[in-house]
Order: structure tokens, then C-alpha cells, then sequence
């Protein structure tokens, strides 16, 4: 097991400088280097791999998974898992796209353009390209997707940053769903259906697999209460590492989808301030 240090600020596909600045981004040539070492040092003779990331480490999951399964021979099998990867073009509580924006500085000022795949960039705009939801259904190695329906991070940082919500209406209902009124948890709802719309076409290939859990959560398989315990996280009676385990080894098909919030008792929800 390996595991390679987030540093670029673009899941590792940046490939731009500044030179007024002094800024050089080098993402891309980062991931290539380390694959590099890595096939290098036996890597390469591995019968079955996985790629693995969380958060912006599951963006790059997505984004390199390709590139990960080309390194192998066919007789390689090799697959992807992204955890809380699923960052979606969504609208804040004012009406703004807060993610939308920061990507669209990212995407231009490290010239990650080049580096995103053609099967989208041909068709949508580059910072559309860096949306994993215009992604994920043209990656062609199999790939598991985990992630909570109401992703903490995205809620905290994207849906109810503080700029959007300047007279804190949102600020009771952020901290604690027992707070929020029928329309605020209407609006979590409409993001989940937002996220259950992108993965849609991505779920209905053999080969992919799904646990969307409808807790407040990020990163949950590299939490060892979230990942592998006796009261984990679970839909209908699988947690997710017997889910990711029985998806990898091509035990059964996974394709787990939780009921709406509330329902779900077995959330380790992450409390936002």
C-alpha cells in the first residue's frame, strides 16, 4: 500500500506557471513521477492494483484512472475507488456557484485544460471538465464510487459557504439538521437528487459500483470508525468495506443507494461550525 502526498491544489493535473509571480504548476508531472518510481520499484509485476483517493485525492482518482489502468498489462486487473470525490456544479443558498467559481480559477491559472479529457473538453467548457459528474461515465476502467449523499465538505464549503448565508439563516440548520425547517431540508434533498441524476448513466455499467450513504460525511474510507466497525456506516446490512471488497473482487455487483434523510441510523456525521 502506498500512499502519495496531495501537494498541487489540482488533484495532480496542473500544468501552467506564472512566470510574473513566480508560480509553477506541475501536478501532471508530479503523478507521472511518482507512478514512475513507483512501476520502478515493483509496482509493475502487481497482479491486481487499485487507486484510491479521498476528497481531492478522489477527484484525482477520477481524473488519472485511465491513465493508472495503461501503466499495467491486460492481465493486470486494476480498478478505481474515489471517496468523496463527487464535487458537483451545484447553487449556494443566495443563488451563487461558489465551487463552480473556485474551479474555474484553478482550472485557469494552473492550466489544467490539457489535461483534461477530450471526451469533454470537446463538447463543454474546460472548468465543466473538472466537474467529476461530466466525467465519470466516460472513464472506461471500472470504478467505485463512495460518497455521502449530503457531502460535509460540499455543504459546508460550496452549498453554505459564509459569504452566501452574510445573515446566518442557515447557521442553526448548518450545525444541526434538527434545526432546519421543511425548506431547508428540502434543498439538502435537492442536491442529493442532483448527485443520484450524475451518477445515473455511470451506474448502469456491469462494471462500476455505488454506496451513496444519506449521511453528513466526507472521506469515509480512510476513517477507521467509517471504514471497517461494528456500527460503521451501512446500507441495508453491508458497510462499505465488505461493499468496496465484494465490488473489487467481483464477488456480487454493488449498487447501494440509501433511502432519503433521515431514515439512515448508522451515520458518523461530521459537526460543522
Amino acid at each position: 500500500r502506498v500512499r502519495v502526498r496531495y501537494c498541487d491544489g489540482a488533484s495532480f493535473a496542473g500544468e501552467g506557471q506564472n512566470e510574473a509571480n513566480k508560480l509553477y504548476f506541475r501536478g501532471q508531472r508530479i503523478w507521472l513521477a511518482a507512478m514512475e518510481e513507483l512501476m520502478a520499484k515493483g509496482m509493475q509485476n502487481a497482479n491486481q492494483a487499485l487507486l484510491s483517493g479521498c476528497s481531492a485525492g478522489g477527484l484525482a482518482s477520477i481524473l488519472h484512472c485511465d491513465e493508472f489502468k495503461n501503466l499495467f498489462p491486460e492481465t493486470t486487473k486494476v480498478k478505481c475507488l474515489s471517496d468523496a470525490g463527487l464535487f458537483l456544479d451545484a447553487t449556494n443558498v443566495a443563488g451563487g456557484h461558489t465551487l463552480r467559481d473556485m474551479y474555474e480559477g484553478v482550472v485557469t491559472l494552473q492550466g489544467v485544460q490539457k489535461n483534461l479529457p477530450s471526451t469533454c473538453t470537446s463538447q463543454k467548457d474546460p472548468t465543466s471538465c473538472f466537474f467529476p459528474q461530466n466525467l465519470v461515465s466516460n472513464v472506461k476502467t471500472p470504478m467505485f464510487l463512495l460518497n455521502a449523499a449530503y457531502d460535509a465538505w460540499q455543504v459546508d464549503q460550496s452549498l453554505i459557504p459564509s459569504l452566501a448565508d452574510p445573515h446566518g439563516l442557515w447557521r442553526a440548520c448548518k450545525t444541526d439538521r434538527s434545526h432546519c425547517n421543511s425548506s431547508q431540508i428540502q434543498f439538502f434533498q435537492d442536491f442529493r437528487n442532483q448527485m443520484l441524476d450524475a451518477v445515473k448513466i455511470f451506474s448502469e455499467s456491469n462494471q462500476n459500483g455505488l454506496f451513496i450513504n444519506s449521511c453528513f460525511a466526507h472521506c469515509q474510507s480512510e476513517r477507521k470508525d467509517t471504514w471497517y466497525e461494528n456500527d460503521s456506516p451501512r446500507i441495508g446490512n453491508k458497510g462499505i468495506a465488505v461493499s468496496v471488497g465484494d465490488w473489487f473482487f467481483d464477488r456480487t455487483a454493488v449498487k447501494a443507494i440509501d433511502c432519503p434523510y433521515s431514515c439512515d441510523k448508522t451515520c458518523h456525521d461530521v459537526i460543522l461550525k
